[in-house]
Parts: structure tokens; C-alpha cells; sequence
């Protein structure tokens, strides 16, 4: 039933949370407009993991057929991520309101992992297409892997910006992928295989 789900319903699915902010974007409270920062981030956050969990899942389920939908869909989730990543980095910017000050915030720890995680995103949103997997061949996994690189620097980013409050938050999120990531690791390099007969 899944696999026969159009992508067109998947993608109104991951809108619903920005359609749900539409009204904040355009209106004129710029306290609730700044109350976006958070929550256009985390979703960001969110649907990076959600892309990053779908091998592992597929590997731990043995196959099952929601893991494969996911697998399957899983750019979907990327693109996304990247939408509201950009979301959040307008926000961003529309609240500091002053070039200056962006770009004395920049190189703080927590600003330059954001920023450093946003401009791996962009490379992997441009290459995301049908048309981009054709054109690059052998060479797009070895890009789209840079979704990895991304990801640290969000759960850092994520982190640091609260200090130790922001820590909880931030395991609660990245927790699964971290353990899915090494279950994976050890799936591929250190189980044990039965022996090949000679």
C-alpha cells in the first residue's frame, strides 16, 4: 500500500508544518515571526535524520516493506530538510535585521556550524533530481554521503546554541541515528559471516 502512495501526497504531508507557518511569515508580529527560528530548524533537523535512517532501518527490519518505502522516498525527506533549513536561515536573517551583526555572530561556534551545515545542504538539495542521479553517475553517493558531514554540524549547531539545555534536545533527536549509524557500521564491516566452503 505504501509503495503505491503518490509522492505528491508525501510532499503535502512534509508542507504541513510550513503551510501551518504560513500566516507568522507574512504577518506583522515579528516576536512570533522569531518564534520561528526554533521550530523551522528542528524540522529541518528532523527530516535530515528521517532521510539518514532509512538504510539502517531497511538493514535491522530485514527488508520490510515501510523500510522500503522509506528507502525509497528518502530524497524526498532530504529536499525537505533543505526547505526548511532555508526557512530557518531566512528567519534568521530577517530577525538580526543588520549585516553587521551577522557577520560578527558568523565565526561563534554555534552560528559557524549552522552556517557550515547549511552550505553542505545546498550542493545535496541542487543534486537531489532524477536528472542530477543521471548526469553524476558514480559520484552522486559519494556527494549525497556528505549528508553525514551535515548532520554533525546541525547536532553541534543544535547543541551549542543553549549551552547544556541544549544538549537534551539535541540526543533526544540524534540518538537513533547515532545508534542506527554504528548498528549499520557493524552490519557491514564487523558481524560475523559464515564461512565460504573451499
Amino acid at each position: 500500500m505504501l509503495s503505491r502512495l503518490s509522492p505528491y501526497w508525501l510532499w503535502l504531508v512534509l508542507a504541513v508544518p510550513a503551510m501551518a507557518m504560513v500566516p507568522t511569515l507574512t504577518g506583522t508580529d515579528a516576536r512570533a515571526f522569531h518564534g520561528l527560528l526554533h521550530p523551522t530548524g528542528e524540522f529541518a533537523a528532523r527530516f535530515m535524520i528521517v532521510s539518514l535512517l532509512a538504510t539502517p532501518l531497511l538493514i535491522l527490519t530485514k527488508g520490510a516493506t515501510w523500510a522500503r518505502w522509506l528507502k525509497s522516498n528518502r530524497r524526498y525527506f532530504g529536499v525537505a530538510a533543505f526547505f526548511y533549513a532555508a526557512l530557518h536561515t531566512y528567519v534568521y536573517l530577517v530577525g538580526e535585521g543588520s549585516i553587521d551583526r551577522i557577520l560578527a555572530e558568523a565565526t561563534d561556534f554555534d552560528m559557524a556550524t549552522g552556517w557550515i551545515a547549511m552550505l553542505i545542504f545546498i550542493p545535496l538539495a541542487a543534486t537531489s533530481m532524477d536528472f542530477a542521479v543521471r548526469k553524476l553517475g558514480r559520484a552522486w553517493k559519494p556527494l549525497q554521503r556528505l549528508t553525514y558531514v551535515a548532520a554533525v554540524f546541525t547536532a553541534l549547531h543544535w547543541a551549542s546554541l543553549h549551552g547544556w539545555h541544549g544538549l537534551t534536545p539535541t540526543l533526544v533527536h540524534f540518538s537513533p541515528l547515532i545508534a542506527l549509524t554504528l548498528y549499520r557500521m557493524w552490519w557491514l564491516y564487523l558481524r560475523a559471516r559464515p564461512a565460504h566452503p573451499a
